[in-house]
């Protein structure tokens, strides 16, 4: 995981919920980028289109809100979306994209579609490349930085039971 992401914003509003992330007819797969093929294909069809690697969401309250499906964030993942900036998330999706991977932060930016954003992780900074505003946030604490920077939870307890393997082998 990079300590600063640059990305081309893409905009969406408050309560933006995991039914139109991924809708539950395109759940036959968990493999991000067939999943990506059908991101918000209802509320926002031409998203695959303009969609591009390192790109950041940027949205109100209450994003990934619905049910719980991790399908939502391997999708964005799959899409190319580096980091997730929202006003407020979703417990279960909050949770469901540390444990893959996927970036989110929970701060206030005001950004226009395709503004590009440098996002300081550690520094907790967010500077806006069009108004050259920086918006402070609260980094994730250092343990969920740590999932997000291997990858996802899965990889990270792999990492911490290989080390604790060629240690007691020692």
């Amino acid at each position: 995981m990079k300590e600063i992401i640059e990305g081309r914003v893409i905009k969406f509003g408050d309560n933006v919920d995991t039914d139109q992330i991924i809708p539950a007819e395109f759940l036959t797969t968990g493999d991000p980028k067939e999943l990506a093929k059908n991101a918000f294909i209802k509320v926002r069809p031409e998203f695959h289109d303009i969609v591009q690697e390192g790109d950041v969401i940027v949205a109100g309250r209450n994003f990934g809100c619905g049910s719980s499906r991790e399908h939502a964030p391997r999708a964005l993942m799959g899409a190319g979306i580096s980091c997730v900036v929202a006003k407020s998330f979703a417990r279960i999706f909050f949770r469901n994209s540390i444990n893959l991977g996927l970036t989110l932060i929970e701060c206030d930016v005001d950004a226009n579609e395709g503004d590009e954003l440098l996002i300081d992780l550690k520094g907790g900074t967010i500077k806006s490349r069009r108004t050259e505003e920086v918006f402070e946030f609260k980094p994730l604490p250092p343990f969920l930085l740590k999932i997000v920077e291997k990858g996802g939870l899965i990889e990270y307890v792999k990492e911490v039971l290989n080390e604790k393997n060629s240690h007691n082998a020692r």
